[in-house]
This record gives C-alpha cells, sequence and structure tokens, in this order.
C-alpha cells in the first residue's frame, strides 16, 4: 500500500482583522501529500543537515588526519586583517592557522559544490520548460538503482524531473549553510571545517548525479551501454574549409540546440559543430557528429589559431578573458549562461535576425543569449556569414613573424619561473631566435596552456602563439578516436564484478577524473591508465582525463579507447562521460554494497560507507588537479571512504589526509562477528595523498586497493601488483608488506620465498581476518 509523504506547510492563525472582517482559528495548508510506493524501509539519516554526519566524519578524520601546507600564513578574510597566523598566533577572531587552513579547503569545496549545484539548477529549469516536470528519470534498461547518491543521501526515489526539485532545493540549502559556517566568528575547529567540507563533496556528488540523469533522460544519451560510438577528437579532424561553431564549457542544453537545428533543416553536415571539456564530451554523447578537440588545456590554443568562426560559452572551466582573446582573432562570442556573462549585451528579446547582423557586422563582439532555443539558430547563421569574412583570421603567425616574436626575448627566464609545471619556456622561445622550433614543439603537448607564461613577459611575446605555429604539422595530425561517455554502470555489471571486486579477485577500480594540469602531459595519464588495464583492474575515465586519455596511441597506432572494451569490468576502460558523470563511478560503489551486499541503501550513509572503506578497492586518481569542482568530487569520495591520488598541483589545495601506518591503534577495526578490536594494517593507508610522479602514483594507487575485506586469493593478487610495481620503479620490496600480510596464505606464490625473509627480518606475526567495520552498531546488528 503507498505511503504519504507529508510536504506541506501548515499556518495558524489565532485572529486576524481586516477593516470590518474579522477572523479567529484559521490555519492554512499549502504544498502537498505525495504518494510513495514503499520501495525501502528509510534509514536513519534522510537529507542530512551539515552535522548529522559529524561523528562519521569525525572517524575518518581520526585514522587520516589533515595534513596542511598553507601557500600563506596570513589571513585577510575580514577587516581586521590581515591577521599573521604563525607560530601558533591567532587572528583578531580567534582562528589559528589549522582551523583558518581548514575553512579554506571548506570554501573551496563549497564552491566546486555550489558550481556543479548550479549547473544541476540551470538543466532542470531548461529541460522543465522544454519537456516538462512528467519527464520520465530513464536510466536504461538492466538498472533498477537509476540514482544511488540520490537514494543514501537524500532517500528519494526519483521517477519523473519533477522529483529533483525538492532534491534541488536540499542542494541549495545546505549549500547556503555551509558558506554560513565559512563567516567571521563561526566556526573555529579545523575538524568542524573538515567534517563540513566532506559534508559539500556529498552535496557536490549529489548534485553530479543530478544534473546528468537530467541530461540523460531528456537528451537520450547513452545509458550505460559499454560498446558507445567511437568519435573524433583533436584539431587535426575538423574540416577548416567550413563554417566551425567552438562551444566550451560544461553545460551542453545550449549546444544541443546547435544540432537540432543543423538536424531540423537537414544541413548537418555544412558545418563543423566541435567543442571543449565537458561541453564537448556530452555533446559527443548527444551526437556523434559533433567532435571534440581536446581538454581544458588546448582552450587557449585553438581560439589563437583563428579556426573556431562562433564560439559558444556556457559555464565553468572557460578562459575569463576568452572575450578578448576572441577579439584579437574577430570571433564573436555567444554567451549563454547567467554565471559568466562577460560584460555582453542580453539580445535574448531580440529577434535573431538583429542579433546575428550584430554579430556579423561588428557591432557587438558578442551577445548574451539566455534562452538556449535560440543559440542554435543564431550560431548557425553567424557561423555561415562570418566564415568568408574571417578567412584571413584563420591562421596564427607565420614563422618569419614567429622569429621576430623570439627576437624579443631576453632570457630573463620569468616565463619559466611564472610556469606552474615549470616548463623549459625560456630556453625555447629563446631558441626560436635562430629558427630551430624544436623545443617549443617539445613543450607543445606539456603545456596546459594557462597563459601565465605571458602575464610575465616584459616584452609582451605572445608564447602560445608561437607554441602553436611551431607545431603546426604535429596539430594537423592530431587524429584520435575517444569512445562516447556511456553514463551510468548497469545493475547487471555490478552483480558481475560485485564478488570478485569485495574478495580481492579483481585487485580495484581506477577512476581517473579531474583537470589536466599535469605534470608532464596527458601521454602519463594514458600510461598509468594503460598499466592499470594490463593488470586487469576495471579503469573508468570522466571530463578532461578522458580526452587526454584518447591523445595517446600503442604500439599497434591504437587509442587505448580502440584497443580496449568499454564495460565495467576487469582489463576494460569505460569512458563514463562528462564531469558530472563522476557520480556514476562513485554510485558504482554505493551499488556495490547495496546490489551485491545487500546492504540497505535508502538514507544509510554511514553503514554504505562504511561497507566501501573496509571492502571495496577502488581509488580516484586526480593527476592534473586544477579547480574547485576537482576538490569537492574528491571530497565527496573521501566520505565515502574511498581514497584519491592527487598530482603534484594538488599541493596548492594545500591539504592531504594521511594515515600513519606506524601508529597501530589507528588501524583497528571490530570484527563484527565477535565485537572485538582486531589490527587491519593500514589498508586503505592514506585518503589523500598527493604523489610527485606518474611512478609514485602507480605504485599507492595499487596500495590504495588493498582492503581489510581480501579473502587470501585476493590479498595475493593485490600484493603482487604492489610489490611488482614497486619493485620495478624503486627496485626494492615495498617496506610495510609486512604490515599488509595477515597470513602466509597472503603471500604470492610466486614470490614466497623472498617475501617469507622479508617478514623474518621484520619479526612478522600472523592476524586474522576480520569482517571489518568502525561502527559499534554494525556488531549489534549482526548478533
Amino acid at each position: 500500500m503507498p505511503l504519504l509523504r507529508d510536504k506541506t506547510t501548515r499556518v495558524s492563525i489565532k485572529k486576524l482583522e481586516a477593516g470590518s472582517a474579522i477572523i479567529e482559528g484559521l490555519e492554512v495548508v499549502i504544498g502537498k501529500i505525495i504518494e510513495e510506493e514503499p520501495w525501502e524501509p528509510i534509514g536513519p539519516t534522510p537529507m542530512p543537515s551539515i552535522a548529522t554526519l559529524r561523528s562519521w566524519d569525525f572517524r575518518l578524520l581520526q585514522r587520516y588526519p589533515p595534513t596542511y601546507s598553507p601557500l600563506c600564513d596570513m589571513c585577510c578574510m575580514c577587516a581586521i586583517g590581515k591577521c599573521d597566523l604563525t607560530k601558533m598566533k591567532k587572528g583578531g577572531c580567534g582562528i589559528d592557522i589549522r582551523a583558518h587552513q581548514a575553512r579554506e579547503i571548506l570554501l573551496r569545496t563549497t564552491i566546486g559544490a555550489a558550481a556543479h549545484g548550479k549547473h544541476a539548477r540551470h538543466l532542470f529549469e531548461h529541460i522543465s520548460a522544454k519537456f516538462g516536470d512528467d519527464l520520465s528519470i530513464d536510466a536504461g534498461i538492466e538498472v533498477e538503482v537509476e540514482a544511488p547518491i540520490t537514494r543514501l543521501v537524500t532517500g528519494i526515489k526519483p521517477k519523473t524531473l519533477a522529483d529533483f526539485r525538492e532534491v534541488l532545493e536540499y542542494i541549495e540549502n545546505q549549500i547556503a549553510s555551509l558558506l554560513s559556517a565559512t563567516a567571521m566568528g563561526q566556526e573555529g575547529s579545523y575538524l568542524d571545517f573538515e567534517s563540513k567540507a566532506f559534508h559539500a563533496g556529498m552535496i557536490d556528488n549529489l548534485a553530479l548525479e543530478v544534473a546528468d540523469l537530467i541530461q540523460m533522460s531528456a537528451y537520450n544519451f547513452p545509458r550505460g551501454e559499454p560498446d558507445t560510438p567511437l568519435i573524433d577528437i583533436g584539431a587535426g579532424t575538423v574540416n577548416i574549409s567550413k563554417p566551425l561553431i567552438l562551444s566550451i564549457g560544461h553545460n551542453v542544453s545550449a549546444s544541443i540546440e546547435i544540432i537540432d537545428y543543423l538536424q531540423r533543416n537537414d544541413s548537418m553536415g555544412s558545418l563543423e559543430v566541435t567543442g571543449l571539456c565537458c561541453t564537448a564530451q556530452d555533446l559527443a554523447r548527444y551526437s556523434d557528429q559533433a567532435k571534440i578537440i581536446g581538454p581544458i588545456s588546448r582552450q587557449l590554443k585553438f581560439i589563437r589559431s583563428g579556426i573556431a568562426d562562433v564560439i559558444v560559452t556556457d559555464e565553468q572551466c572557460i578562459h575569463t578573458n576568452i572575450l578578448q582573446e576572441a577579439q584579437e582573432i574577430k570571433t564573436p562570442i555567444i554567451a549563454t549562461s547567467d554565471q559568466m556573462c562577460l560584460g555582453l549585451p542580453d539580445m535574448t528579446e531580440e529577434p535573431v535576425e538583429n542579433i546575428v547582423n550584430a554579430l556579423v557586422t561588428g557591432q557587438h563582439p558578442g551577445v548574451l543569449i539566455l534562452d538556449h532555443s535560440k543559440v542554435g539558430e543564431v550560431a548557425v547563421q553567424t557561423a555561415r556569414m562570418i566564415a568568408p569574412i574571417r578567412k584571413k583570421y584563420k591562421a596564427v603567425p607565420d614563422a618569419k613573424t614567429l622569429i621576430e616574436f623570439a627576437e624579443k626575448c631576453t632570457d630573463c627566464e620569468r616565463c619559466r619561473r611564472n610556469c606552474p609545471i615549470d616548463l623549459p619556456i625560456d630556453k625555447a622561445v629563446y631558441e626560436a631566435r635562430t629558427g630551430n622550433l624544436k623545443k617549443l614543439v617539445d613543450i607543445y603537448d606539456l603545456c596546459i596552456g594557462c597563459g601565465r607564461c605571458e602575464s610575465e613577459c616584459t616584452p609582451n611575446i605572445p608564447i602560445i602563439s608561437l607554441m602553436e605555429k611551431a607545431a603546426e604539422q604535429k596539430i594537423k595530425f592530431e587524429k584520435y578516436k575517444i569512445r562516447a561517455g556511456r553514463g551510468i554502470i548497469k545493475d547487471t555489471e555490478i552483480r558481475k564484478v560485485g564478488r570478485p571486486l569485495v574478495l580481492g579477485r579483481i585487485p580495484g577500480i581506477i577512476a581517473f577524473a579531474g583537470c589536466p594540469s599535469y605534470p608532464r602531459g596527458g601521454i602519463e595519464v594514458a600510461e598509468m591508465a594503460e598499466e592499470y588495464l594490463k593488470r586487469k583492474y576495471i579503469v573508468v575515465t570522466t571530463g578532461c582525463s578522458a580526452m587526454s586519455i584518447a591523445q595517446y596511441k600503442n604500439e599497434e597506432g591504437k587509442t587505448l579507447y580502440e584497443a580496449y572494451p568499454g564495460d565495467f569490468d576487469a582489463g576494460c576502460l569505460a569512458n563514463v562521460g562528462s564531469c558530472v558523470s563522476n557520480a556514476h563511478v562513485i554510485g558504482a560503489a554505493i551499488k556495490i554494497a547495496n546490489i551485491f551486499a545487500r546492504r540497505p541503501l535508502r538514507a544509510n550513509y554511514e553503514e554504505i560507507a562504511d561497507y566501501i572503506l573496509n571492502r571495496i578497492g577502488a581509488v580516484v586518481m586526480l593527476w592534473g588537479a586544477t579547480s574547485q569542482k576537482s576538490l569537492s568530487i574528491a571530497t565527496g569520495a573521501n566520505r565515502l571512504g574511498i581514497p584519491v591520488v592527487i598530482g603534484p598541483q594538488g599541493a596548492r589545495y594545500r591539504r592531504m589526509l594521511l594515515g600513519r601506518k606506524e601508529k597501530r591503534d589507528k588501524y583497528m577495526v571490530y570484527d563484527a562477528r565477535t565485537g572485538e578490536q582486531v589490527f587491519i594494517g593500514p589498508a586503505p593507508e592514506h585518503l589523500v595523498y598527493i604523489a610527485e610522479s606518474k611512478t609514485e602514483a602507480l605504485v599507492m594507487g595499487t596500495k590504495l586497493c588493498i582492503k581489510p575485506n581480501d579473502t587470501t586469493m585476493g590479498r595475493q593478487i593485490k600484493l603482487t601488483h604492489y610489490i611488482d610495481i614497486h619493485k620495478r620503479y624503486f627496485g626494492t620490496i615495498p617496506d610495510d608488506v609486512h604490515l599488509l600480510v595477515r597470513s602466509e596464505a597472503d603471500v604470492p606464490f610466486t614470490m614466497k620465498e623472498e617475501i617469507l625473509s622479508f617478514l623474518k627480518e621484520k619479526k612478522w606475526q600472523p592476524n586474522i581476518i576480520p569482517d571489518p567495520t568502525i561502527l559499534k552498531r554494525m556488531i549489534r546488528s549482526r548478533k
């Protein structure tokens, strides 16, 4: 029998006088009663507030205490400052350096959650207006658990678009609460700031799921199909003789209107529709005719090439001086989001012909159009009309001009000092004076495209343009294949891999996510992915990392997407989609606990997180961490007990969550069978770890997949990979193997003699394999 969920507000008025009328005992009821199927009993934490899961967070923080590395010891948050927080000093409000750094983490994580939350809200409002609130939420066949994060956090099982209205209101309310806690005179404990950051990460993950399920349902994106189309990626795939529209950002709804307009007018092949960053990924999920230029690191480089006739921006990950860059090459901008208006005139209500005329004649360098239904026609008509006018701008400086620019170089090295990844830009530009462009070509793929070198250059050399020209021939052959984002992980796939993952026979899930600020180019991401694929890990990718992996070919001339299947299974490479699709990766871990282990899902956060922490080998790799959104995605994974390995740029996040393997008491858990506390070893050792090199990341990713629940066979498999990779790159057996071997049966057979000798040196003692939990209530529930 259906349950009735009361979503009403009751207002009682004892006495109301209005003119000559007097009303007494009035009760007004606002809202509605929702009929709900009793699909699962409600758990203990529906729609948790910022303090509801505090005790769980503190358990994690006790094992993985924050380690801070401030970039600055001053606090400048209020008008009392700036306050010097060095040497245990306190600021004018009483805050100390630890709490200040933790507040910075909370701020950044909340910014990321707010960006994804607003993205989800924008999609909801646009799709509600276009398709109606009764649009079915369709996760596809072989999927019963369509929204694992939404069910886990809110207790809501979404059936239609309207069901997400309440979820979005909850997200927005929590973001306001989190931001409020950062105000002067509010929170003062670093641990509570960290707990709130975990909450912001969870809210971020929830917003990701809402956004992707909405667009999957409305736009008929792939729903868990592993064999999605192979899409062209790379600047060399575009036909520059055709008018070209470039979409940049994360909210694909405006760009989809371009595809729809072309299809309605039977002219899809008449111009090129391309994209950068996550909008490109989602365009490719909608149409295999769309082409992906690449990750955000290609943004300035491609714009400078002058190839784009129209640039359409939406929200997030857009170079904020894009308007100035576009003006240099006479490319008009169409801004489509209130989050990035660029100072442009709002022409939303103007007729299409007026907008097109303003752009083509140069009356305005760009326009703001908030009605996405207009964007398609405006972008297409403008591109067609302006392309012939712009032909002379479709080129970077010629070789002679390039050398003239390079001759201005004083070899002051400021460009290199200002480079976030310390590229030898100074030497490359200086040598270009003689016509030697090799070093410029060499750093082209490594460059993250931020433009900081140019802002520091005293002679104002357009360094990125020089790179673009030097690598011109290379760019022409930038032609690769990426598998279109598949979206959700099917329940049937979870049933297939659940047991071997939990028991350790599949060594783990490695998820490559985040931005492209790589220390040595995107090839390192591809090389790491290939190493894990060969070792039969499940490898999943999203966003810019997915694109970077595509821009690498193996010895057979194939990209990894062509060489490996797209299933969620051992030895497979699954491109899940854009940044918002990270929800499906995190959701897969949740679904393993629910579908395979039959743990109650609905509003049962702590139990599910406890299961993931102790039993599911999964690691998130943020090798090119840059944005606040990457941090919020990772922090949401952390709250569920999923470790994150971050590349060197992640040091600028200023915080790690590191365990201490020498502190045995930190790795004690309850054995749910007996209630006794037992030592599990450093498994996993850390929750947030910053690696300085690809090899260090490979070793740590392998190690962090080791879980207390591994069977002896599973632990053998995981230790084989951990020891083998460590010996290959560092030449030795890891110094903590004795802490990870519970019995001789755990020792890899092919390494037995060597490892047993090592264990003897360490005076190793065997240990039991527990039924691990850090929740006391799980002991009672299993008796």
